[in-house]
């Protein structure tokens, strides 16, 4: 029960301030934006903790850690969301604050539908949950990355048709916003490095078994490699725009095959929950 009253917590204040900022957002400013004011901060803060805790209380309602599609992807937003909350105060992304919000809200209710019953083995070692944050923090950004290439390109095409929206209007510089991207995905594919090689390497102390080439193993590998080659052609030969894109969707869309798909076909589709 306390578990359901924090993820309603949660999606309330995400809520609220989504409201508020959309309304504020169709405004005309008196002066250009700064970026979230004191109040609206704390008021995400809030709503990130009561997600936190929540979803600390779905995966771990005793000695066993439970996991499953809804609470995949509700972790996933609230990582992805934690580190955008850090990156309002280095960067001018008002025009996302709404988009962002939705997200996190659609992600608190997400484990209240599909709260998942599976049971992962070996959560009492201190290596697996290591394993498992590092992965889940690999995946929130790679999330936010894909979410945040898209928007670049609808917005790209808009400033070239001279059609743009007021909602894309009010975007960071597209400059901004691609040193932002290759931030998150030069830190993902860092942490993505880290889950791939400690899965291979110590697959029998992790998941009390030898490494196993199965399906989530070869589309994370296929998904590594594809954001490595990403970053070396950005690197070498400057890509960027529609390339950078295709690239970003291309890896992330093998990314969720890893795992988060595969548990949406058991748990959705299949109704099983192993």
């Amino acid at each position: 029960m306390q578990t359901i009253l924090l993820h309603l917590l949660a999606a309330s204040l995400y809520a609220i301030l989504g409201i508020w900022l959309w309304r504020r957002q169709q405004m005309p400013p008196a002066k250009p934006r700064e970026g979230m004011s004191r109040a609206e901060r704390v008021i995400l803060l809030g709503a990130l903790a009561a997600h936190g805790l929540a979803l600390r209380g779905a995966l771990f309602p005793g000695e066993a850690m439970h996991f499953g599609f809804g609470l995949a992807v509700s972790l996933v937003v609230w990582l992805a969301i934690c580190f955008y909350w850090v990156e309002t105060f280095y960067a001018r992304l008002h025009g996302l604050h709404a988009m962002v919000i939705a997200a996190g809200f659609a992600g608190s209710l997400l484990a209240l539908l599909f709260p998942g019953e599976h049971v992962l083995a070996n959560a009492g070692s201190a290596m697996f949950r290591a394993h498992f944050i590092i992965s889940m923090l690999a995946y929130s950004l790679f999330t936010l990355a894909a979410l945040h290439a898209t928007l670049m390109a609808v917005a790209e095409r808009q400033l070239h048709s001279g059609r743009l929206t007021r909602t894309l209007s009010n975007l960071p510089p597209l400059l901004t916003m691609e040193t932002l991207l290759f931030r998150l995905i030069g830190i993902a594919f860092i942490l993505l490095t880290l889950t791939v090689s400690s899965g291979v390497v110590f697959s029998e102390a992790l998941f009390g078994q030898p490494f196993r080439l199965d399906h989530k193993t070869v589309f994370a590998i296929i998904s590594w490699l594809l954001f490595g080659a990403l970053l070396v052609g950005r690197w070498v030969r400057g890509w960027r725009g529609r390339v950078a894109l295709r690239w970003t969707l291309a890896g992330f869309f093998m990314l969720v095959l890893a795992y988060v798909g595969s548990r949406f076909v058991l748990e959705v589709l299949l109704g099983r929950a192993n």
